[in-house]
């Protein structure tokens, strides 16, 4: 345990169900305790930051999530934000709270399989910066490098990074995404510092997706919003003017309430001048495909 590495896990609420991330934190200690036990991790800390109009825990509905982790030898630490942070600023104010080698970012709603932790952790050597865990039942199509694992971006529904290379770039992009592209901003900006980006099959992590009848995820008006707008940032961010007119021409002729405000969302901050500064002019890393961020398999 003595090279073994320190481990913060993190994840943001917003209303999740008590029993979720209960059944989350039982599997999440339980892939610690194996990792610990195979020299991969050593102390480490489950740190839980809610952004929810009330507090969806109080002492006594944290109890088995504090049982489970100490069991473990982890502490927990449980923070009322008491106020939406979003995504990215929710998991930058939890990384601030503490100090550790390895940082996890990971959904509440997920569960991690016995040896995911491990593994990732084991993955996270010489210049990778993140390594991103494969999600069932609903495998994520992007594509990635048969060998090596290298693909474009990361999803954190589950991913490990080091403390190092989320210091390096300052973290998720909060002035420009909320819910949205923070992970592929956040993985695009790692490899512009010249950390590889991987997608590890072997890391399993269930994470609980429904589809329709019609075989599609349903998504709310503020998913619908956020997702359209932090699609127009991540364009102007990543060099793309033109890809930012044709999805404002798109979105407008959709004519929804929540892509329109979107657009004007967007527009506000153009004229504001709180858009952010363009990047990767040389379009090194940034891949616009089709509404995707990434080659995909399928």
């Amino acid at each position: 345990m003595a090279d073994a590495r320190s481990l913060a896990v993190q994840s943001v609420l917003y209303g999740n169900p008590q029993h979720d991330i209960v059944r989350a934190a039982v599997a999440l200690a339980n892939s610690v305790k194996w990792a610990r036990n195979d020299g991969f991790v050593g102390e480490w800390e489950l740190q839980l930051g809610d952004c929810s109009p009330e507090p969806v825990f109080d002492d006594e509905t944290l109890a088995p999530i504090v049982e489970a982790v100490t069991a473990q030898g982890g502490t927990v630490e449980y923070t009322f934000f008491g106020a939406n942070l979003g995504s990215a600023a929710g998991h930058n104010a939890l990384a601030g709270r503490s100090s550790t080698q390895l940082l996890v970012i990971l959904n509440p709603d997920a569960q991690v399989a016995p040896d995911t932790i491990g593994v990732l952790a084991g993955g996270l050597t010489g210049t990778v910066g993140i390594v991103e865990s494969r999600q069932i039942p609903l495998e994520h199509p992007k594509d990635f490098e048969k060998g090596t694992g290298d693909t474009s971006w990361a999803s954190t529904a589950c991913a490990m990074t080091t403390r190092e290379a989320f210091d390096k770039v300052d973290g998720f992009d909060s002035d420009t995404f909320f819910l949205y592209c923070d992970d592929v901003d956040y993985s695009w900006r790692l490899r512009l510092a010249g950390y590889r980006v991987v997608y590890e099959p072997a890391a399993r992590l269930f994470h609980d997706k429904r589809l329709t009848l019609d075989g599609d995820w349903p998504a709310s008006s503020a998913e619908i919003y956020y997702s359209a707008e932090a699609a127009i940032l991540l364009a102007h961010k990543y060099s793309r003017p033109d890809l930012v007119k044709t999805l404002v021409a798109g979105y407008r002729k959709e004519g929804g309430e929540a892509v329109l405000k979107a657009v004007a969302e967007y527009e506000s901050r153009a004229s504001s001048g709180k858009l952010p500064q363009p990047v990767d002019p040389g379009h090194k890393v940034a891949s616009f495909l089709k509404g995707n961020y990434a080659v995909h398999r399928f």
